[in-house]
């Protein structure tokens, strides 16, 4: 099953019927709300906003633990983000799409990353840290909606709320990312410890601030402001993958856990036992 988190300004799809909202117990507490199971169509999908629904919780505030671990638990097994971005190429315009195929984490270690610890060890690789397959139909879709959507950049993840400074910005330029923004991390890499196909749709809303006119430096105004009709496009693109066949599950991915567990299970801590049961379905 396919699940959407939602970012900023996607809170729900209009076309989709909402079947059920569920409360899915965690064991790292309340996901950001609940688990909306929704339909378009006959594809069942789940739906999530990373925010919660009224956009009441700041990046570093966000439980990305519970929010990946809800949706595996509800049937996931494939899950599409859409985040809202700064661009810093001025090839990818605002208004303009792309998926990221790498991450470079200049978050402060605030936010909780991972499933394991306190008696689980496990090292999971994130040398390609998004699912091409998923990368590849997304960029499909968007090309057939005439979407400007761009592949195979890096998203550089700051901790934030504050937007940036410029000399970061540069510095960000200078080692390679492509576009900034604060809530991917850790929720790319705990997908990839849940064993999920992950990627996420990117909306650049400004230049961040590493162009020379200060009249171009973002703000929350400006981000809003642009955010708007990009986001009816995202839904677009989103009920466009809907109404497609759902890609092949990418295998690597779901076996992700085969090569990164040390713990032996018979080892495992009783308590955490059926954590790791949905951890690796």
């Amino acid at each position: 099953m396919l699940a959407i988190i939602g970012g900023t300004g996607l809170y729900n799809i209009d076309s989709m019927e909402v079947i059920a909202e569920e409360n899915v117990d965690t064991p790292f507490g309340n996901p950001s709300s609940p688990v909306m199971r929704a339909r378009l169509g006959e594809r069942e999908v789940l739906f999530l906003p990373r925010h919660g629904s009224g956009h009441s919780f700041l990046p570093h505030e966000i439980n990305y633990r519970a929010n990946i671990f809800a949706l595996k638990k509800s049937g996931a097994r494939m899950v599409i983000g859409v985040s809202a971005v700064g661009s810093l190429r001025e090839e990818i315009a605002p208004g303009d799409f792309a998926v990221p195929e790498q991450y470079f984490d200049r978050t402060l270690g605030n936010r909780a990353r991972t499933f394991f610890g306190e008696g689980i060890a496990a090292h999971i690789s994130t040398a390609v840290p998004t699912c091409p397959v998923l990368t590849r139909w997304i960029a499909d879709a968007a090309k057939s909606l005439d979407l400007p959507l761009h592949t195979g950049k890096t998203y550089a993840c700051v901790e934030g709320p504050r937007l940036g400074t410029k000399a970061e910005s540069d510095f960000m330029r200078q080692i390679g990312c492509d576009l900034v923004g604060m809530t991917n991390i850790p929720e790319v890499f705990l997908a990839r410890e849940a064993q999920l196909c992950y990627a996420t749709i990117t909306i650049a809303t400004d230049y961040d601030c590493w162009l020379d006119d200060p009249n171009q430096h973002v703000t929350v105004a400006d981000v809003i402001s642009r955010f708007q009709g990009s986001v009816e496009k995202a839904k677009s693109l989103i009920v466009n993958l809907l109404e497609s066949p759902l890609p092949e599950i990418n295998e690597d991915y779901r076996r992700a856990l085969s090569f990164a567990l040390l713990t032996p299970d018979e080892a495992i801590p009783s308590d955490k036992r059926e954590m790791m049961d949905i951890l690796r379905l």
